[in-house]
């Protein structure tokens, strides 16, 4: 049987916490707090995001069950496999690579478009052209260039490596978070009294909240990352459910605590009327000058980093699993002779979302939206390999180590599935809040006929493959 390669255990728990917290936090938190209250007003954006973060601990069921049963990188490509079969497998890991890359191409250019509030007149140098109405500069193409390269150089270096920064980078951003909320809380210009009205006006409290569970599960992309590092963990697999919920909750805690600090610095029905191009930061360095803005700037660069972090991590193990699998090239599933990392997975990744900045804000914006869908796709997959594999009793079960009996939790993953089923619906359906633009489903449909061709192309060799060869390769399992 083929030889399978495998990774080294050096995660330690915190640090998968932080991977899972940090993917989760990128730059929306700190950039759309204004978008967002423009929809439903701030207590609509945060109740809505609470109701989000609920639905996905229910989906995080079926992702600590998985995890413990099936601790290998690849994450939901695997639990695919399990469920339905080598074909699916492609479909979802296809899927999730864009979703993964296009994040970490997002968070590259958030750290340009930070330069360029902050500095403007050092980024909007060397004006190259225009796409879909953002003016492109070689000075952003650059800083977002450099973010991408010191990322995969440090991933390249080691799992421990990024792992530790990984933690570091979110307790920074946490303390920046409570800091930053705390003094505009006591400051004699902010205060609840900016806080109202606390929903929308001229839309009842029901559409203003429902609008804001719409896009929700996407604001906490990143906590599935730690499937895709669960072969690298040094610790029991058992643990990875706890980690999740427990990142859910602060991710829950630092987006609501970022839309009370935005709302509480200045009436936030003005606020939004205005327009900027960067809304939180214009009315924090408005109440707290260069002080709060630098705080922020902070919480904002950690934000980022978490999030290439954890995304160029996780993108590298999916590929990596994917080719020990033989459905990628086999160059992606080789280790770095020194640091053994999957090195060709990261310069990948990195030289992908190097593209990014070339093309503008807006582009990637449709890119990014339309990556949804393999998100919501991965969530559905995972869910449901799980209500398959629990038992609603114990009759006609063989093997309690992959069959368990769990009606309670089988009923969750049944929930799980279908609010997977309503996210991909909420993305396709005309007139949904969440409803992917003409672009993103122009992109999509791109994306969709690429796979279709390299399946076709590879689907013999990958079918020739017997099914307990590739139950080891995928898995580590030979029966």
């Amino acid at each position: 049987m083929t030889e399978r390669t495998t990774l080294k255990k050096t995660l330690k728990p915190h640090w998968v916490w932080a991977i899972a917290l940090g993917s989760s936090i990128g730059w929306g938190a700190f950039v759309q707090p204004t978008n967002w209250m423009a929809t439903a007003g701030p207590w609509g954006v945060i109740i809505g995001f609470i109701i989000g973060a609920l639905l996905m601990m229910l989906i995080a069921v079926s992702y600590g069950y998985l995890i413990k049963s099936f601790p290998v990188s690849g994450g939901e490509f695997a639990y695919a496999f399990i469920g339905l079969g080598r074909t699916h497998a492609f479909i979802c890991g296809w899927f999730l690579t864009l979703g993964y890359i296009c994040i970490v191409a997002l968070n590259a250019s958030a750290f340009a478009l930070m330069f360029k509030f902050v500095f403007p007149k050092f980024v909007q140098h060397f004006h190259m052209y225009q796409l879909a109405g953002w003016d492109v500069y070689f000075v952003e193409v650059i800083i977002a260039t450099l973010a991408l390269v010191i990322f995969a150089y440090l991933n390249i270096k080691g799992t421990g490596l990024s792992g530790s920064m990984q933690f570091i980078f979110c307790i920074v951003m946490l303390l920046a978070v409570i800091v930053l909320t705390a003094l505009i809380g006591i400051s004699p210009l902010g205060g609840m009294e900016n806080v109202q009205p606390a929903f929308k006006p001229g839309i009842s409290t029901f559409a203003a909240i429902i609008s804001i569970v719409a896009i929700a599960p996407w604001a906490y992309v990143g906590f599935d990352n730690v499937p895709q590092a669960a072969e690298e963990f040094n610790f029991s697999s058992k643990k990875a459910f706890g980690l999740i919920i427990f990142a859910l909750i602060a991710a829950a805690l630092l987006y609501s605590f970022m839309i009370l600090a935005t709302a509480m610095a200045a009436p936030w029905t003005e606020m939004v009327a205005e327009q900027h191009l960067w809304g939180t930061g214009v009315a924090i360095q408005n109440i707290l000058g260069t002080t709060g803005l630098v705080i922020l700037v902070l919480a904002l660069s950690m934000g980022i980093f978490t999030g290439l972090n954890g995304f160029i991590l996780s993108s590298s193990r999916l590929l990596f699993a994917m080719s020990r699998a033989k459905i990628l090239p086999e160059s992606f599933s080789k280790l770095h002779p020194k640091y053994k990392t999957p090195y060709v997975g990261i310069i990948f990744t990195s030289a992908i979302a190097l593209l990014a900045p070339w093309f503008g804000r807006e582009v990637l914006l449709w890119i990014v939206d339309m990556s949804s869908i393999g998100v919501s796709i991965a969530y559905f997959y995972t869910c449901f390999t799980a209500f398959l594999l629990y038992k609603w009793s114990d009759k006609g079960v063989k093997d309690l180590s992959h069959d368990t009996v769990a009606p309670k939790k089988k009923l969750i993953s049944l929930i799980g599935t279908i609010s997977s089923v309503v996210f991909i619906a909420l993305l396709l359906i005309p007139g949904s809040p969440a409803f992917l633009g003409r672009e993103s489903r122009i992109a999509l449909a791109v994306w969709i006929l690429i796979g279709l061709i390299f399946y076709l192309l590879k689907r013999k060799e990958y079918n020739q493959i017997s099914e307990e060869e590739l139950r080891y390769l995928i898995l580590g399992k030979k029966n």
